[in-house]
């Protein structure tokens, strides 16, 4: 896979005191902060991303030493592996962030339902 950067906004991100953020740290190399275009609301105890329009949200990078295993393990925990039913609550998407040296491309989870009644995350930072 040519492109192994990853951009985490939500319960992935270093800050986040949660097992996936731990087994993450574990298999990738941070990569420094990074900014996206977009979004964020909270849906329970989670943030989900909505990119586009002129809002900032902040999250972090890693890099990918074995992306296909990395994001295989990853789309599982999403839920939005080819064997879960559809609609997936995500979709994994490469977007192109503001990073510590300049803009670069990553992949990110990116919600795919509504967001009507969900509250939005002011500020654009879950871990603020």
């Amino acid at each position: 896979m040519s492109h192994a950067l990853l951009f985490v906004y939500g319960t992935l991100r270093p800050g986040f005191d949660g097992p996936m953020a731990d087994w993450l740290k574990g298999v990738a190399s941070p990569a420094g902060g990074a900014v996206a275009r977009g979004r964020l609301y909270r849906a329970g105890a989670y943030p989900v991303f909505v990119p586009g329009g002129s809002g900032k949200v902040r999250g972090d990078l890693f890099a990918l030493p074995d992306a296909d295993a990395i994001l295989t393990v990853l789309d599982k925990h999403e839920e939005c592996a080819a064997h879960f039913s559809e609609p997936h609550e995500y979709r994994r998407e490469l977007l192109t962030v503001q990073g510590d040296a300049g803009p670069v491309e990553a992949w990110t989870y990116i919600y795919n339902w509504e967001v009507g009644t969900l509250p939005p995350i002011e500020g654009g930072d879950f871990l603020a």
